[in-house]
């Protein structure tokens, strides 16, 4: 997952693109870029880390004009350690392009592949955000019959980019001397929603990953960007969008709601935080059908993402919701770290349980997930460690049994405690005395109940089902042995932070300042 923003203002950009990423911060901690448009001229810095390591007032200066794109970086393809992969990425031809991408593409091996033997583009990385990029200078390359672009070209190039590429995409990107490009996936997978700010200068818009940058900056939210549909806003904020893909299908992804977007944010028309209330609400109700033998003192979160659900499960089986871990936000995520002894110190770390809450009581924990069940077993420990009697442990979610190909840097088979274990073998492993899974049919109910418009959604880390119909055997295979290899992300499990997550590690940033005017 990333974030990404987009921007076409009457003044300058660079702190509204700043603060932007600031807020979108929890979608990717390993890499920031900022690149800006003053005329034909285009300014980038980018680096690995916090969006507030990269960036300081020298860079800022630097990031001069009223139009530009940024993007926070988590991989899911290419490595977390290399630098040169931060975006946004860059292309001179033609007319000059600067792109940035949160998503991830199931065929980017081929792209790449046909962009060398037969587009004679070379990319420098294996980003697939990189190839992603060429194929749309590429489209656009094909569509122009002239020296300057104009908005029929882009949409042609944009509906040749959905008709090669496959996969996970909502993207931003730069066009010299035009203005602002914003396009996504025929199956909506990724979220993408426009704003708008009305101003004496006239109107502004920004186009961002999820709409709490678009509140916090300032801006009216409008809509989201449609499941195959482009917008552009030209240098003087004329706006125009058309449908690009010949077939659509809106399925946003289902682990937006569950844990990674921030519960302020309002994405594909479902406001998160009314999601994981109502997740809540149908997990007591199976606690209440299934389980009602359990004696439940207190049911208590696992912060942050969990909180929404588990207050409403409390309210619901009129049960005390109490607060009983306390996070200590300045630890890195566990997944950074190598070999499960230095992840569980980590945990122990990151949260410290208070002793009074659980001291002879019978505790109903909650969590967004259970991945790996690595922290979901530390965690558990902890309560018993504190004096719980009785553990019981409820996910919000269903059991996570199959890798995720479309953004969401999930383990492969192998990693995840669901794949090959029964829920009473889960149970065990982890230690609880009592272990209840939201139901997927539930959890797709409690979203649509706040848009009943969607009726599809993305769950293959849920059901295995892949709902671009081009995921085989042998991709995940190929998948799961690229992942085997040194340096390579692997994301623990129930971080339980997916609006709030931190990482701290930094290296050397780059600056970029390009003269593209066209002579």
């Amino acid at each position: 997952m990333c974030g990404i923003l987009g921007v076409v203002a009457t003044t300058p950009v660079n702190q509204l693109l700043y603060d932007g990423l600031q807020v979108l911060q929890h979608r990717g901690q390993d890499a920031a870029g900022i690149a800006t448009g003053e005329g034909g001229r285009f300014h980038m810095h980018k680096g690995s880390g916090l969006v507030r390591d990269v960036f300081r007032t020298r860079n800022m200066r630097s990031l001069v004009g009223n139009w530009g794109i940024g993007h926070c970086r988590y991989p899911t393809a290419g490595s977390a350690d290399n630098a040169a992969e931060a975006q946004p990425f860059y292309v001179n031809s033609p007319f000059g392009l600067m792109l940035a991408h949160n998503g991830n593409l199931t065929n980017a091996a081929q792209l790449k592949q046909d962009m060398f033997l037969q587009d004679l583009r070379h990319m420098n990385t294996n980003s697939d955000s990189e190839v992603l990029l060429n194929v749309f200078a590429h489209e656009l390359q094909v569509a122009s019959n002239t020296h300057q672009v104009n908005a029929e070209t882009i949409f042609k190039a944009v509906a040749g980019v959905h008709r090669r590429v496959r996969g996970a995409y909502a993207v931003v990107a730069m066009i010299a001397g035009y203005g602002l490009v914003a396009f996504r996936d025929p199956f909506g997978i990724r979220p993408l929603v426009i704003g708008r700010n009305d101003t004496p200068g006239g109107a502004e818009y920004l186009v961002a990953s999820e709409s709490v940058a678009i509140d916090t900056l300032g801006f009216k939210l409008l809509r989201d960007v449609e499941p195959g549909e482009a917008i552009l806003i030209d240098m003087r904020g004329n706006f125009v969008s058309r449908q690009c893909a010949e077939r659509t299908v809106h399925a946003p992804c289902m682990f937006e709601f569950v844990y990674l977007a921030r519960p302020d944010s309002v994405m594909d028309g479902i406001s998160v935080y009314e999601t994981r209330a109502r997740m809540g609400d149908f997990l007591a109700d199976k606690i209440r059908r299934t389980m009602p033998h359990l004696a439940i003192d207190a049911v208590i979160p696992i912060p942050d993402s969990s909180r929404h659900s588990a207050m409403d499960l409390a309210a619901r089986l009129n049960l005390p919701y109490r607060e009983g871990f306390v996070k200590n936000r300045y630890i890195g995520r566990t997944f950074i770290m190598p070999g499960q002894a230095t992840r569980r110190k980590s945990v122990r770390q990151k949260l410290n349980a208070i002793a009074q809450e659980f001291k002879g009581r019978n505790v109903l924990l909650v969590d967004d997930s259970i991945v790996r069940g690595t922290t979901s077993r530390e965690i558990i420990m902890m309560a018993r460690e504190a004096g719980a009697k009785k553990v019981y442990f409820a996910s919000a979610s269903p059991p996570v049994r199959f890798a995720n190909v479309y953004g969401i840097d999930m383990p492969t088979r192998s990693e995840l405690i669901a794949s090959f274990r029964s829920d009473e073998e889960i149970c065990r492993e982890i230690g609880a005395d009592a272990l209840i899974y939201q139901d997927i049919d539930d959890l797709k109910a409690a979203v649509r109940s706040i848009n009943p418009s969607i009726t599809q959604f993305e769950t293959s880390c849920f059901d295995g089902h892949y709902i671009t119909g081009d995921i085989t055997s042998a991709y995940l295979q190929k998948m799961e042995h690229d992942r085997d290899q040194p340096l390579m992300h692997v994301a623990d499990d129930d971080d339980s932070d997916g609006e709030g997550s931190d990482r701290y590690d930094h290296n050397d940033s780059s600056q970029l300042d390009l003269n593209l005017g066209r002579g």
